[in-house]
């Protein structure tokens, strides 16, 4: 986002539900008129692979604040590439830089009837330092993939970002499945 520009004026990719780019608008109009939009998420796993940064989102953001996650990320602007979008919000969010970016799966579209998303994830591994955005993450911490789990398990006292809950689910489910490491 441009410094300066209100979350919600920042410019948009709006995609059409078969995950074409067919336009550009402002984040709170997408927000408000639930348009197909892309996002990306990047999990971020230590270097062993054995833990991942789960973190807890800004009360100031525009949807879902103050709920955790293990994705860094956000939304794709205009004319930009999903794996640049992915390393700029990786950057922004957590200050990790340098790394290579690896696909995790395929994109998936997530609709509950107000958020509607193609979601590109990617994972790193990274056991460097991490930097918070204020704006964007107000705490964090490494967790287990079985801690992962009894938190996901516990939405009361765990609520996670419902489309990052969809995405570590499936990147659960195939990693149990031996699909992804």
């Amino acid at each position: 986002m441009q410094a300066g520009t209100p979350a919600e004026d920042e410019p948009v990719a709006v995609y059409d539900p078969g995950g074409a780019v067919v336009g550009v608008a402002p984040r709170g109009v997408v927000y408000r008129d639930g348009l197909w939009h892309g996002t990306t998420g990047v999990l971020v796993r230590s270097v062993d692979g054995e833990r991942v940064y789960l973190h807890r989102r800004s009360p100031d953001k525009l949807i879902f604040p103050s709920m955790y996650d293990c994705w860094a990320g956000g939304v794709i602007g205009p004319d930009e590439a999903p794996d640049d979008a992915a390393a700029r919000e990786l950057a922004e969010e957590l200050g990790v830089t340098g790394v290579s970016l690896k696909r995790s799966y395929e994109p998936f579209a997530y609709d509950d009837g107000t958020l509607r998303c193609h979601v590109f994830t990617y994972e790193v591994r990274w056991d460097g330092p991490l930097h918070h955005q204020p704006e964007e993450v107000v705490w964090g911490d490494w967790v287990t993939l079985t801690e992962l789990r009894a938190r996901l398990a516990d939405g009361r006292r765990w609520p996670f970002v419902p489309d990052g809950r969809v995405g570590i689910e499936r990147w659960l489910a195939a990693r149990d499945a031996g699909i992804t490491g």
